[in-house]
């Protein structure tokens, strides 16, 4: 995980963002959207800007809007990466979140989630998150799940999923590039009994589905087009 793409268009974060609200849930913050009655959940796993950034609660909402009960866990505990602090560069900072520790911290989460009667669970996991996410089907704790600009994934991760993936890449992407997305689309194209979708989409960086700018047309469309892909593959297997 390099530093300048992962840096790029930081949001401002927000913590009263969001139509949903923020409660403890398996020992977590978690911003929580949609009926608490469905009992289908979808997991969001953040970048390492955090759950207080207003276009991951934005894109938790609409999912949720769909009929879903939509969880976005606080996984840095109040400790979002900040570019701004020069003291703890990204390398610094990622020691300190290493991606490896969201699947454990999900653990207890996705126990919560089921103690509630929740039966059934996506998950989607953007940058930071796709390892999580990618450990949760890797283990069946997630019965779908969706990639965003991965970071921290191997051949061999993408290999031990046999639940449905959608992987969405990005043309210009610098820490998972194009060459490596398929690679992982071959491994999947093997795997018969697998269904999976991946898409590089051309003309954008890492971590475009989440820190766009908002005042490019075609930024906006791009990740528009990512959303609804990401709500399209989770009304297939969910609904």
């Amino acid at each position: 995980m390099s530093g300048p793409a992962c840096c790029s268009n930081p949001p401002t974060l927000d913590p009263f963002s969001g139509v949903g609200h923020v409660e403890k849930l398996g020992g977590l913050d978690v911003y929580l959207t949609g009926s608490p009655l469905s009992t289908i959940t979808i997991l969001f796993v953040s970048d390492i800007y955090g759950y207080e950034a207003p276009i991951i609660r934005k894109l938790a909402d609409r999912v949720a809007a769909s009929g879903y009960y939509v969880v976005l866990p606080d996984y840095f505990n109040g400790d979002p990466f900040d570019p701004e602090n020069l003291d703890r560069p990204l390398p610094i900072w990622i020691k300190q979140h290493h991606p490896d520790k969201g699947f454990k911290a999900s653990q207890p989460i996705i126990e919560a989630l089921k103690s509630k009667g929740i039966s059934t669970i996506g998950a989607a996991g953007f940058c930071w998150g796709a390892k999580t996410v990618c450990e949760l089907a890797k283990s069946n704790l997630s019965q779908v799940v969706v990639l965003a600009h991965p970071s921290s994934i191997t051949v061999e991760d993408i290999d031990g999923v046999n639940i449905p993936i959608a992987i969405l890449g990005a043309g210009l992407d610098t820490i998972t590039p194009p060459e490596v997305i398929k690679q992982f689309e071959r491994v999947l194209d093997a795997k018969s009994g697998v269904d999976s979708f991946v898409k590089i989409f051309p003309n954008v960086s890492h971590g475009w589905t989440l820190r766009y700018n908002t005042e490019d047309p075609e930024a906006v469309k791009a990740a528009e087009e990512a959303h609804q892909i990401l709500l399209d593959w989770f009304n297939k297997y969910l609904k």
